[in-house]
């Protein structure tokens, strides 16, 4: 996460800051993590995936893509997975669509 956010960091403008919205997962909230000054974190509430954007965008790749099918292997499973993320990628609305939240835009403005 410290080289994630590391190198997060080195792509945005000078004068940007970023709020980065984190679920629960341990690495997010470890002691030793170095947080960048042109970043900050904000943590989601215990067990609150209505909140969290991306099962969103999770549930809609299953529904969409990955859901009641076998594939023959570990590689074709990446593919199918691939081309799944690849295909929400060039579909910017629906990523919009999946992830505004209300309470992202109060956030932001």
């Amino acid at each position: 996460m410290n080289l994630f956010l590391a190198e997060f960091a080195k792509t945005l403008a000078p004068d940007d800051h970023v709020v980065m919205v984190l679920d629960g997962a341990g690495w997010h909230g470890a002691a030793a993590l170095a947080v960048p000054d042109n970043i900050t974190l904000v943590p989601l509430p215990p067990y609150s995936p209505e909140c969290n954007p991306v099962e969103r965008i999770w549930l809609y790749l299953r529904e969409r893509f990955l859901s009641i099918q076998v594939w023959p292997d570990q590689n074709a499973i990446i593919d199918a997975c691939c081309d799944a993320w690849n295909a929400l990628a060039a579909d910017a609305q629906r990523i919009v669509s999946l992830a505004f939240y209300p309470w992202i835009e109060k956030v932001i403005s």
